[in-house]
Protein backbone atom coordinates (compact mmCIF):
# COMPACT_ATOMS: atom_id res chain seq x y z
CA UNK A 1 0.00 0.00 0.00
CA UNK A 2 1.54 3.46 -0.87
CA UNK A 3 -0.21 5.92 1.14
CA UNK A 4 1.45 9.22 2.11
CA UNK A 5 -0.23 11.09 4.93
CA UNK A 6 -1.07 14.98 3.85
CA UNK A 7 0.30 14.33 0.28
CA UNK A 8 -2.88 15.07 -1.37
CA UNK A 9 -3.04 13.53 -4.68
CA UNK A 10 -6.61 12.85 -4.53
CA UNK A 11 -6.29 9.06 -3.16
CA UNK A 12 -7.88 7.03 -1.01
CA UNK A 13 -7.60 3.36 0.94
CA UNK A 14 -10.62 1.42 1.43
CA UNK A 15 -10.31 -1.38 4.47
CA UNK A 16 -13.36 -3.74 4.54
CA UNK A 17 -15.85 -0.76 5.02
CA UNK A 18 -13.61 2.14 5.88
CA UNK A 19 -12.62 4.50 3.75
CA UNK A 20 -9.45 6.36 4.63
CA UNK A 21 -9.10 10.50 2.78
CA UNK A 22 -6.01 11.77 2.34
CA UNK A 23 -5.82 15.53 2.29
CA UNK A 24 -3.04 17.98 2.59
CA UNK A 25 -4.42 19.04 6.55
CA UNK A 26 -6.16 16.41 7.34
CA UNK A 27 -6.60 12.69 7.26
CA UNK A 28 -10.09 11.35 7.42
CA UNK A 29 -11.57 8.31 8.56
CA UNK A 30 -14.76 7.41 7.62
CA UNK A 31 -17.20 4.33 7.30
CA UNK A 32 -17.44 1.20 9.48
CA UNK A 33 -14.24 -1.56 9.84
CA UNK A 34 -14.89 -4.42 12.11
CA UNK A 35 -11.86 -6.51 13.16
CA UNK A 36 -12.40 -10.14 13.13
CA UNK A 37 -10.30 -12.72 15.17
CA UNK A 38 -9.44 -14.34 12.04
CA UNK A 39 -7.31 -13.79 8.99
CA UNK A 40 -9.39 -11.52 6.96
CA UNK A 41 -9.32 -9.20 10.39
CA UNK A 42 -5.81 -9.74 10.97
CA UNK A 43 -4.61 -7.89 7.54
CA UNK A 44 -7.19 -5.49 8.23
CA UNK A 45 -5.61 -4.43 11.53
CA UNK A 46 -2.11 -4.32 9.94
CA UNK A 47 -3.57 -2.38 7.06
CA UNK A 48 -4.59 0.31 9.84
CA UNK A 49 -1.83 -0.19 11.66
CA UNK A 50 0.50 0.20 8.47
CA UNK A 51 -1.78 4.19 8.11
CA UNK A 52 -1.19 5.44 11.48
CA UNK A 53 1.86 4.56 12.32
CA UNK A 54 2.92 6.51 8.69
CA UNK A 55 0.71 9.23 10.39
CA UNK A 56 2.38 9.56 13.53
CA UNK A 57 5.86 9.36 11.95
CA UNK A 58 5.00 12.26 9.70
CA UNK A 59 3.33 14.19 12.51
CA UNK A 60 6.30 13.77 14.71
CA UNK A 61 8.72 14.89 12.12
CA UNK A 62 6.93 17.92 11.88
CA UNK A 63 8.83 21.30 12.72
CA UNK A 64 5.32 22.81 14.47
CA UNK A 65 2.17 21.74 14.31
CA UNK A 66 -1.03 24.01 15.94
CA UNK A 67 -2.74 23.22 18.63
CA UNK A 68 -5.54 22.90 16.62
CA UNK A 69 -6.39 23.14 13.09
CA UNK A 70 -9.63 26.09 12.10
CA UNK A 71 -12.54 24.17 11.44
CA UNK A 72 -13.78 25.93 8.59
CA UNK A 73 -13.38 24.07 5.35
CA UNK A 74 -11.81 25.58 2.62
CA UNK A 75 -14.41 25.91 0.01
CA UNK A 76 -14.88 28.84 -2.60
CA UNK A 77 -18.02 30.75 -3.74
CA UNK A 78 -20.33 29.47 -5.94
CA UNK A 79 -23.40 30.65 -8.02
CA UNK A 80 -26.42 29.71 -7.33
CA UNK A 81 -28.13 28.02 -9.99
CA UNK A 82 -31.33 29.39 -8.62
CA UNK A 83 -31.10 32.53 -8.70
Amino acid sequence: MSFTPFVDRGESVTIDGLTVENGEERVAFYGRLSIGKDQAGLKDAQEMKTIIDALVVRLEGEASLPDRLPLDEKSHPVADPFA
